[in-house]
């Protein structure tokens, strides 16, 4: 079993890295061979719209041609068992880099001829998104909407799961920060009470026991 992890936060010890290192931790707890990527680290863009993944004749549809720090990370995913990415939310939606790795893995096994994937293995996509608003407005406002978004991941040909993480904590001390829509004590008091329940969570999906 391999598993890639993949970071698609800045921040490198904070909520969506807590939660993707004990996911790390559960795949490597039931023997699996696990790779961690932090997205931020590379430098890469989105589709460049190149199309030479399209190109008649060429030795492999499913591939993405564009040279660059993301290209090797792009071949292992493809080799993989499971892919498992993270990112916070920001304006409703992942990050920016996350978009384009999620453009650059998905557009070269998405056929133009009748809309299938040209991917012949089968690679299981699990998501964790941290995130600043209660599972109130998650489900009002975003969960329909997120669905849709990593819905590109079917042509991986595996199942696709979202797990988000409310309410999260964003900084250790607000009076540092012009943030006064926000209690601190409440962020603090979901810290200690439902992010833990989170990171067992991630555990458990990443040893495959959820």
């Amino acid at each position: 079993m391999k598993t890639i992890i993949i970071n698609g936060s800045p921040r490198k010890i904070w909520n969506t890295a807590q939660i993707l290192k004990e996911a790390q931790k559960g795949a490597e707890s039931v023997g699996a061979e696990v790779e961690y990527v932090d997205l931020y680290d590379l430098k890469f863009t989105g589709c460049r719209s190149c199309l030479a993944c399209k190109r008649k004749g060429i030795e492999e549809h499913c591939k993405c041609y564009w040279k660059d720090e993301l290209s090797p990370v792009l071949e292992r995913v493809l080799q993989s068992d499971k892919l498992i990415v993270g990112s916070p939310i920001y304006f409703s939606e992942p990050t920016g880099v996350f978009r384009s790795f999620l453009e650059r893995i998905v557009f070269p096994a998405l056929s133009y001829n009748d809309y299938t994937s040209y991917f012949k293995g089968k690679v299981d996509v699990d998501v964790f998104l941290t995130m600043n608003v209660p599972e109130s407005m998650y489900e009002d406002l975003y969960g329909a909407k997120l669905k849709a978004y990593f819905e590109p991941f079917k042509f991986l040909n595996g199942s696709v799961r979202i797990f988000p993480v409310y309410d999260t904590l964003q900084v250790k001390d607000y009076s540092k920060y012009e943030m006064a829509s926000f209690s601190e004590e409440h962020k603090k008091e979901v810290r200690e009470t439902a992010f833990p329940k989170a990171l067992e969570r991630a555990f458990n999906v990443g040893a495959g026991k959820e």
